[in-house]
């Protein structure tokens, strides 16, 4: 019969193997990276070693990003592509890997999310949204995740928002839906994946202070939303970035899981 010791041994593997203390020589693909909590993904990656391909539709935004990546020292590269067309994503993902190799990390991070009643969404309407906020997320994995297997590590991550949990935002029934989806997707290939050394996850981003088009929030009062915040502040770009950091370095252990950053407005 094996003893205590030796069935701890073989149950907690060498932490060195699967906690990573810097992303030297991984590569990593970030959607929706010209600005906001995109550009602080693909920023902080490329601070920790990866080199980072920075996604979105406006090259002038990514190039901004690129710029201040090698501006700190890191490595970036910016492709221009639409992410909800899979032949976009198919040959983004084929120049990636001849130019940088294998894909490690697949930060899904584009979003739409127009105020509109639910009895005034076209059906057109809906197919778009569902293919932005959603079906992106699957395009890519779709493409990155049989080198991830071959490779025996890889890292998934899918931005959401906590309206996908809590439906408290009115007139965005497309958007809460897909955001619930992508989580949903992710606890999916979380279990699927785990076995070889691929973890999938969902970054929920609580009030984050961002550039946005505030038109599109005619209910949100920003300062009685910060009081209404626990911590009394509107989150940081930041505070998503090391979210995803972690879930990429020592979060290893982290799988299926929704990682909900939002200074306690809510919780789950």
């Amino acid at each position: 019969m094996k003893t205590s010791a030796e069935i701890r041994k073989r149950a907690i593997p060498d932490p060195s193997g699967i906690h990573l203390k810097n992303l030297e020589g991984k590569v990593a693909l970030v959607t929706g990276a010209g600005q906001n909590i995109g550009q602080a993904i693909a920023f902080r990656l490329a601070e920790a070693g990866a080199t980072v391909v920075v996604n979105g539709r406006s090259l002038g935004k990514l190039d901004d990003t690129v710029k201040m990546i090698e501006d700190a020292g890191g490595k970036a590269r910016a492709i221009s592509a639409d992410v909800s067309d899979h032949h976009a994503v198919e040959e983004m993902i084929r120049e990636v890997n001849d130019t940088f190799g294998d894909i490690d990390i697949s930060v899904s991070n584009v979003g739409r999310r127009q105020h509109k009643p639910f009895e005034e969404i076209t059906i057109q309407d809906w197919d778009e949204a569902i293919r932005i906020n959603l079906s992106a997320a699957y395009y890519i994995a779709h493409y990155v995740v049989p080198r991830m297997k071959a490779n025996g590590w890889g890292r998934i991550i899918h931005v959401s928002g906590y309206d996908g949990f809590t439906g408290h935002l009115l007139n965005r029934a497309y958007n809460i839906a897909a955001k619930s989806g992508l989580h949903g997707f992710s606890k999916a290939v979380a279990g699927e994946l785990g076995p070889y050394g691929i973890t999938a996850n969902t970054l929920v981003p609580g009030a984050i202070d961002t550039d946005r088009d505030w038109s599109q929030y005619p209910d949100v009062d920003v300062e009685k939303k910060r009081q209404t915040i626990p911590v009394h502040r509107w989150g940081h770009v930041d505070d998503i970035a090391y979210g995803a950091l972690y879930l990429c370095t020592t979060g290893s252990f982290i799988n299926g899981q929704a990682l909900h950053l939002n200074g306690g407005e809510f919780m789950f």
